[in-house]
C-alpha cells in the first residue's frame, strides 16, 4: 500500500526565481516614478480641460453681453439666521425701480453680471457667510416677461459663537484675557463681544460692545459699549486709577483711504490707593472725576506692515471736547504720523512724529486726562512716563507735548529672512505744562527749543501681533525733571515712535 502512494518528485535545479520583483515587474522606485508621472499627466489633462471650459464660457459670455436681460428678483438661500428685512436693505438698491415695460429698462447680461458681483461682494462684507455662490435662473414669477431672470445666491453661514482665552504681550505689560463673541446676534450682521483681561499694570479690564451696520453699503457702523478697568500707576504716579464708563461710536470709511470715528463718552474716574511716598500734588489729584465728552478721530494707514513697514504712511488725527456735564472741561487735540521708505534691499528708514495739546476751558484738567510721555514706546532711553514736570517721585503729566524719531532698520547680515532686524534710532521730545501767562505760540516755541534727545542701537523682533525691541542707548540731552536711564531698555507693543 505504501508503495502505491503518490510522492512528489525531488526538486532539481535550476529553479525559477519567484522572489520580488517578479517577471518584468518594476521595483518600488520605478512604481513611484510611474505614479508621479500619471498624476502629473492627469493634472495637465484636467487643467487643460478647465482652461478650455473657462475660455469657452468667456467667449459665450462676451458674445452675449449685450443680450437684453432684466433682474426680476434676488434670492438668498441658506441664510437661516439672518433677517429677511436686513437682506432686503442690502439687495433693494440693486433692483430695478422702474415699473415701465421690460423693453424700456434697457438692461443687458453685462449689467446683470455686474449687479451680481456687487451684491455678492456686499454679502461677503457682512462677515456672516463663509461661502457665497451665485447663479442665474429663469424668473419664477408667473407674470415674468421674456428675458427676466432671478439671481440666486447659495450661502453658508459662519458659526455664531466664538470663545477664546489667550495670553497677551503689549505696551510693556503682559496678561491673560478671555473673549466671547456672538456673530450675527440679532440677524442683522450685529456683533456682540465681551472681553475680560488681567495684566501686570492693568490689573483688570472689561469691555462689552454691540456693533451693527447703519447703512445698506455697510461702510458705516455704530457701536454701544460699556467698559471699565483698574490700573496700577504706582511706577510713575504713586497711585492706582479706576475707570467705569459708557461709549457710543459711529465709524465710517476704511483705514487705507481714511476712517472717521465720531464718539460720545461718559466716564467716572477714581484716583486712589496712594502709596505712603505719594507727593502733595498726587494727594491733591486723588478722588473722583466725571468726564462727558464728544470726540472725532481720523485714521489713514497705507503701510505694507504696521510693525516693520518698508513703504507707506500712517496718519491719525484726534480731537476731544469735554464739558457736556461732569467736572472735566477741556479741548484736547493730537496728531500722529509715520512714514517708511526702503533705501536699499534690506535697509529701511522710518520717520515718526507725535504732538498733542490740552487746553483747559473752565477748570484745570484732571490728572487722568493729562498727557504722559517717555519710555521705550515713545521717547526711548527715558523712563516710562518719565518726561515732564514732577513732584518728588510722581510724574504730573502735561498739557503740551511733542515727540519725533528717526529709525534705520536693517537686515541681519546674511540672514535677510530672519524676523530679527538691527535698529539705529534718534528720538527727541518734550512734555510741558501750559503757562497761561504766555501765548500759545510762545509756549510751543519754548517747548521746541528745549528738547530731550536720546540715541542708540538695538534689535527689533517681529512677533505677530506685537513688536519687541531690545535697545542700548544713552540720553544726549535731558531736563532736570526727566527720568532717564542709560544702558539697556526693552519694549513690547504695537505703536512705536
Amino acid at each position: 500500500m505504501a508503495d502505491s502512494e503518490l510522492t512528489a518528485p525531488p526538486l532539481q535545479p535550476p529553479l525559477l526565481n519567484t522572489s520580488s520583483p517578479r517577471d518584468k515587474e518594476p521595483d518600488a522606485l520605478e512604481l513611484e516614478k510611474l505614479q508621479k508621472w500619471q498624476e502629473e499627466r492627469l493634472g495637465r489633462k484636467l487643467r487643460g480641460e478647465y482652461e478650455s471650459a473657462v475660455l469657452h464660457l468667456a467667449e459665450v459670455i462676451n458674445d452675449n453681453l449685450t443680450t437684453p436681460l432684466r433682474i426680476a428678483s434676488v434670492r438668498v438661500e441658506g441664510a437661516v439666521r439672518t433677517r429677511k428685512s436686513f437682506l432686503a436693505t442690502l439687495v433693494t438698491p440693486f433692483l430695478p425701480q422702474s415699473t415701465t415695460p421690460f423693453d424700456d429698462t434697457k438692461t443687458t447680461l453685462g449689467d446683470v453680471l455686474h449687479t451680481t458681483r456687487h451684491i455678492g461682494n456686499l454679502l461677503q462684507e457682512t462677515e456672516i457667510f463663509q461661502a457665497v455662490e451665485a447663479k442665474l435662473e429663469t424668473s419664477r414669477d408667473p407674470l415674468a416677461q421674456a428675458g427676466d431672470v432671478d439671481i440666486v445666491f447659495k450661502t453658508r453661514e459662519k458659526g455664531r459663537f466664538y470663545l477664546n482665552t489667550s495670553t497677551q504681550l503689549g505696551n510693556n505689560e503682559g496678561g491673560a484675557s478671555a473673549t466671547c463673541r456672538v456673530r450675527n446676534a440679532f440677524g442683522g450682521a450685529e456683533i456682540f463681544e465681551a472681553n475680560l483681561a488681567f495684566a501686570t499694570k492693568t490689573r483688570v479690564a472689561f469691555n462689552a460692545a454691540l456693533s451693527a451696520p447703519l447703512t445698506p453699503t455697510l461702510k458705516t457702523r455704530g457701536e454701544l459699549s460699556v467698559f471699565g478697568l483698574e490700573r496700577d500707576n504706582s511706577s510713575f504716579a504713586s497711585s492706582s486709577e479706576g475707570l467705569r464708563g459708557v461709549r457710543a461710536v459711529v465709524r465710517t470709511g476704511a483705514i487705507p483711504v481714511g476712517m472717521h470715528e465720531f464718539a460720545y463718552e461718559a466716564a467716572l474716574r477714581h484716583v486712589g490707593n496712594l502709596t505712603p511716598t505719594a507727593s502733595i500734588s498726587m494727594r491733591e489729584a486723588a478722588g473722583q472725576s466725571i468726564k462727558s465728552a464728544v470726540s472725532h478721530s481720523w485714521v489713514r494707514d497705507t503701510r505694507d506692515d504696521r510693525l516693520l513697514g518698508t513703504r507707506g504712511s500712517y496718519v491719525k488725527l484726534f480731537q476731544e471736547l469735554a464739558g457736556l456735564g461732569g467736572d472735566a472741561s477741556f479741548y484736547k487735540g493730537e496728531a500722529h504720523t509715520q512714514l517708511s521708505r526702503a533705501l536699499a534691499p534690506g535697509i529701511t528708514v522710518s520717520f515718526a512724529a507725535r504732538s498733542g495739546l490740552l487746553w483747559n476751558l473752565a477748570r484745570p484738567a484732571p490728572f487722568s486726562d493729562r498727557f504722559q510721555l517717555g519710555g521705550p514706546l515713545s521717547v526711548r532711553m527715558f523712563r516710562a512716563n518719565g518726561l515732564g514736570s514732577r513732584d518728588g517721585p510722581d510724574s504730573l503729566g502735561g498739557d503740551l507735548y511733542w515727540a519725533t524719531g528717526v529709525s534705520l532698520i536693517t537686515d541681519i547680515p546674511y540672514k535677510p529672512d530672519w524676523p530679527v532686524k538691527t535698529h539705529f534710532f534718534v528720538n527727541a521730545g518734550r512734555l510741558d505744562a501750559m503757562d497761561k501767562a504766555k501765548s500759545l505760540k510762545d509756549n510751543i516755541m519754548d517747548s521746541i527749543s528745549k528738547p530731550s534727545i536720546a540715541a542708540g542701537v538695538g534689535l527689533v523682533y517681529k512677533l505677530d501681533p506685537v513688536r519687541v525691541e531690545l535697545n542700548f542707548g544713552v540720553p544726549l540731552v535731558a531736563s532736570k525733571s526727566d527720568g532717564f536711564r542709560k544702558g539697556f531698555q526693552a519694549g513690547i507693543g504695537l505703536d512705536f515712535l
